[in-house]
């Protein structure tokens, strides 16, 4: 693995990325695109000063400009000049994923993505990429849909534990995201142990209709 890791944009999803791949780079830098900063970047073309500053083959680079044409831009303008970098990109839907692929990106990470597991999943064990991007994007039968949880429905009080997901409600959750925007995998301890309340989103995957009686059981999908 490479030991430094480089961040192209400066957004929600930079900074959730920056946190949970710490442990795993000696070095993470974020550049700001057209700041006033050292670590200012442009789209021109010219990777000169980064190259210069660092050995580009030791590198992760993380695409992440929140307008999909930039990015894309960004992507085909690394590529250009770093045939065999690492470039992770992130991705907003299925087109955009498409276009960010044939820009150059090594891989793609999807926003809905970006917790600290599945990003080591996606760099260290590919055939967990596919299966997701297969979910998100691809023709699967099986969906993931994010649903905040209203106020008086029947898991008031519970915790996730005590629930037989798959056989009671036919979903898988994945994650929880409490109101301080914390975001838990379920198969953690202190996720499982967590009450439930109003206002915690659910990461769920499971079958359409089974995510839309879900949905009418417990809120509505988040925004």
């Amino acid at each position: 693995m490479q030991n430094n890791a480089l961040l192209f944009g400066d957004n929600e999803f930079t900074s959730e990325i920056q946190n949970n791949i710490a442990e795993h780079y000696k070095n993470i830098q974020v550049f700001k695109l057209n700041s006033d900063d050292e670590y200012s970047f442009d789209l021109s073309d010219n990777w000169d000063d980064l190259s210069k500053k660092y050995n580009m083959n030791d590198c992760i680079v993380f695409c992440n400009l929140e307008n999909m044409a930039e990015n894309i831009f960004l992507t085909i303008s690394l590529r250009d000049s770093f045939k065999d970098l690492n470039i992770i990109a992130l991705s907003r839907d299925k087109e955009s994923s498409d276009k960010l692929l044939l820009a150059g990106a090594t891989r793609i990470l999807p926003t809905t993505q970006t917790t600290a597991n599945t990003i080591v999943e996606i760099l260290e064990k590919p055939i967990v990429t596919k299966i997701f991007h297969d979910i998100l994007y691809g023709d699967s039968a099986l969906k993931i849909a994010e649903i905040k949880v209203q106020e008086h429905t029947v898991l008031d009080g519970k915790y996730p534990s005590d629930i037989e997901w798959s056989r009671e409600h036919g979903i898988i959750v994945i994650a929880i995201v409490q109101d301080d925007m914390k975001r838990k995998f379920i198969y953690s301890s202190k996720a499982k142990h967590h009450i439930i309340k109003s206002g915690d989103i659910f990461v769920v995957i499971g079958y359409e209709q089974d995510i839309k009686d879900f949905e009418k059981l417990i809120g509505n999908k988040s925004e």
